[in-house]
């Protein structure tokens, strides 16, 4: 494989994963498009009726857009425009090489960079995980683009207490990959946490252990964390085949290694700035979260958001029976409820 290091005008290495990389995925048949933000190359699909209402799926750390497989063809079926970005760093987007690149704010601005660029207008957003994280900064400061937003296992950093709390000002360069770590694997990894009683109600610890695994691990996989999930998800071999391939070596992993400390990464005035601007949101906001996602879908997560969101009154929120990666696990019911929300709100 030719892992041919590119440079952006302003002299930033990325790499691009091979096309070959992304053939005959499973259940996945759309076509890439591709726009450039901040001199770098973003994939998305786009799949329906163009002059349908958009709605922007984003999605989190490790995966990218085939998270979306089970929901693109539902949300299509019903009249809507979908688009479903990969982030920077993240399936067939470009991956920057320098462990800096990623903080929440940086990518909180490519998505105002994607919205603007393809000129998209009353969106309705479904966010997860990190595309949630990132996007509602965009949502808090650029409300006029987003006409409605659902989210599931996701909320802001500070609203106004940390959700997790960890050290902040992680230094990434003192965690390069560690070949001859005993923690190789993500399995590895679990087993370190159940042996320190990380796994409880308050999983700051876990939380913490993940930055530094996903930084050192010598054999992280996008496909582990998605299959230990929790409670358990059952993927293909071909599933699998299709989560890991946007990093099928060393050198296509800085975003999917260095995603999880961002949120260690904070600029506190900003974060805040951001809480403060959210809780102006008029426009209907539901929350949807996974019953059995103790990391960040927890019910003390979900009610700060819709205690203190306006346009979160009334609404349906609900909790259902599924882990952190609901898309995977309950895709077609959340399709279900994004088509319902849309329809009555």
């Amino acid at each position: 494989m030719n892992n041919q290091i590119l440079h952006t005008a302003d002299g930033r290495a990325f790499v691009r994963t091979p096309d070959e990389q992304f053939e005959n995925l499973s259940d996945f048949p759309y076509s890439p498009n591709y726009i450039e933000v901040d001199g770098l190359r973003m994939h998305y699909i786009d799949e329906g009726p163009e002059a349908g209402e958009v709605v922007l799926l984003l999605h989190g750390q490790p995966d990218w857009s085939y998270l979306y497989r089970k929901m693109i063809p539902i949300i299509t079926a019903a009249g809507y425009r979908v688009i479903a970005p990969d982030m920077i760093g993240m399936g067939r987007s470009d991956k920057p090489t320098d462990i800096h690149t990623h903080t929440i704010y940086a990518h909180a601005g490519w998505w105002l960079l994607l919205i603007q660029a393809l000129n998209l207008k009353d969106i309705t957003l479904f966010g997860q995980d990190w595309g949630g994280f990132t996007s509602l900064i965009t949502v808090a400061h650029h409300p006029e683009y987003f006409q409605r937003v659902m989210v599931s296992n996701t909320a802001l950093n500070l609203i106004p207490e940390p959700v997790l709390n960890i050290p902040f000002g992680i230094r990434r360069e003192d965690y390069p990959v560690n070949p001859q770590s005993r923690v190789r694997t993500f399995d590895d990894f679990l087993k370190v946490c159940q042996e320190r009683g990380h796994i409880k109600e308050d999983m700051s610890d876990f939380f913490q252990g993940w930055m530094i695994y996903a930084l050192t691990g010598p054999e992280l996989k996008a496909s582990d964390n998605i299959r230990r999930d929790f409670g358990g998800i059952h993927l293909t071999e071909d599933e699998i085949r299709a989560y890991d391939a946007p990093f099928p070596a060393e050198i296509y992993m800085t975003g999917i290694r260095t995603l999880p400390s961002m949120a260690s990464m904070i600029d506190v005035d900003k974060s805040l700035a951001a809480w403060e601007a959210l809780q102006q949101f008029t426009k209907p906001f539901l929350t949807v979260f996974g019953q059995f996602d103790h990391l960040v879908g927890s019910e003390r997560v979900q009610n700060t958001l819709i205690e203190n969101i306006p346009g979160a009154k009334g609404l349906p929120h609900d909790r259902i029976p599924a882990g952190h990666f609901i898309q995977e696990s309950q895709g077609e019911e959340i399709a279900a409820r994004l088509i319902d929300f849309i329809a009555n709100h």
